[in-house]
């Protein structure tokens, strides 16, 4: 008997040890370098098993934006500056990307944290505040268990406080595996940042494609380049063409070379 009660509380020990350690950190008592950390943490991580509601009440999932690379914005709609003005400003650099890459070459979601509050409906009013009309961007929600798993995966680090909430302020690139790529940070940030590695995704992502079609994504990779004269991408071919004028001279120049010594052969 006093065995059986012996094993049974190291099996209770055990259960709330295992529950301590799945519980998540102290995100108030964090500093800056350990928000960082545990935010860089979760590059690598593949988002799987999560299931998100649509403005319009329909059920999606996260492998639903599957094939894309898919850029994540964690905000709640009671937020009166900092989302807000966060959503705006990255409505503003997803445009430069759509223009730079294909239109619909990747995709959007605004997720809304605060589970209470943040119903579709809500995430609707939210989207129409911030005057966002990008087809390819959805605004979803989800419930507080789902919202956990999320945060947890991605890295997202929010807590309660008398603004509403503290959270870090965060976008996130995913591949089109589902991988978390990229991680971007503050309600502004240099346009490169966020447009650079939906670059590699775009046009380096594995697919289906003609050599003709490969050869032309990867000239675009290299010859898409950010002019910070006017905060945008354009194609600059001048890098294309200075590499293919080289290896012209070098073919040309190493042909001589070889000519001269078989003629130096012959005469000696």
């Amino acid at each position: 008997m006093l065995k059986t009660l012996r094993q049974a509380g190291i099996g209770l020990l055990a259960l709330f040890s295992l529950a301590v350690a799945a519980a998540d950190p102290d995100f108030a008592g964090f500093s800056h370098d350990e928000a960082l950390d545990y935010s860089q943490a979760a590059i690598g991580t593949t988002l799987q098993g999560i299931e998100l509601r649509k403005t319009d009440g329909s059920v999606t999932s996260i492998e639903a934006y599957r094939g894309k690379p898919l850029v994540i914005s964690m905000i709640f709609t009671s937020c009166h500056h900092v989302c807000p003005n966060t959503t705006r400003y990255l409505d503003e650099v997803v445009q430069k990307a759509r223009s730079a890459l294909d239109e619909d070459s990747f995709q959007v979601v605004s997720i809304g944290f605060d589970t209470a509050n943040d119903s579709p409906e809500r995430m609707a009013e939210f989207r129409v505040r911030s005057a966002v009309d990008d087809p390819n961007w959805d605004f979803l929600s989800a419930d507080a268990a789902t919202m956990a798993e999320l945060t947890r995966a991605l890295g997202f680090i929010y807590y309660a406080s008398p603004r509403g909430f503290d959270h870090l302020v965060q976008s996130t690139v995913v591949d089109g595996k589902g991988t978390i790529y990229r991680q971007v940070y503050g309600m502004s940030f240099d346009t490169p940042l966020l447009i650079e590695p939906l670059k590699e995704l775009v046009f380096g992502r594995p697919r289906e494609q003609s050599t003709l079609q490969h050869m032309t994504n990867r000239i675009r990779l290299f010859c898409t380049v950010y002019d910070p004269a006017t905060d945008s991408y354009r194609i600059d071919i001048s890098v294309f063409i200075g590499t293919f004028v080289g290896m012209v001279v070098s073919i040309l120049f190493g042909t001589v070379l070889i000519k001269e010594w078989r003629r130096s052969i012959k005469a000696g």
